[in-house]
């Protein structure tokens, strides 16, 4: 409620004013004339401002830190995933990946990215979450494996935006035996 407030007191503020003043002056006739209130930008932009923190406050819970009741936070929270769950899904995801090879055989590139965008941002997610629950003396490897898959993910979708079939081959190599490597150390 105190967000339409909000949105329809700017607006009527804003309407109150033309926004496309006249570029030229209007011809004197040797008499002053009756001026309308001006409303000048730096008024608008304050005001568009103060609506605009106002929207924010009401839309983002306030949090109590050090600094006063008033901070907001504004990180982008990410639901946690379990390593439990992330491991029950991984197969699932790696394998999903590994089949993007039928439309590498059938030289379908724009379905091939699809299918790779789709499959590696889950098994990104789920990996991370795994490695994020290893001890810290198993992640600088397991951080560099995930590095090579992706990278190699990645490689591959320009290599099929480019219709580079050599080249779209090597990188499915690549990402197989990457996901070996991490297997044969996460499970």
């Amino acid at each position: 409620m105190a967000l339409q407030l909000a949105i329809q007191s700017l607006h009527t503020s804003l309407s109150r004013y033309p926004l496309n003043k006249p570029t030229t002056k209007p011809r004197s006739t040797g008499h002053q004339q009756p001026q309308e209130p001006a409303a000048t930008t730096s008024s608008r932009r304050s005001l568009a401002t103060a609506a605009v923190a106002l929207i924010v406050s009401n839309l983002l819970p306030p949090t109590t830190g050090a600094a006063g009741a008033l901070d907001l936070d504004l990180r982008i929270t990410i639901p946690e995933q379990s390593s439990e769950e992330a491991e029950a899904n991984v197969r699932t995801h790696a394998r999903n990946l590994v089949r993007v090879k039928e439309y590498i055989d059938a030289r379908s590139w724009r379905e091939l990215q699809a299918a790779l965008r789709a499959s590696a941002s889950n098994l990104k997610q789920d990996l991370y979450a795994i490695i994020q629950a290893k001890p810290g003396s198993q992640r600088p490897e397991l951080r560099r494996l995930y590095s090579e898959l992706f990278n190699s993910v990645t490689r591959l979708d320009y290599a099929a935006r480019d219709k580079d079939e050599v080249q779209v081959k090597e990188c499915y190599g690549n990402i197989v035996a990457a996901i070996d490597q991490i297997f044969a150390r996460i499970m």
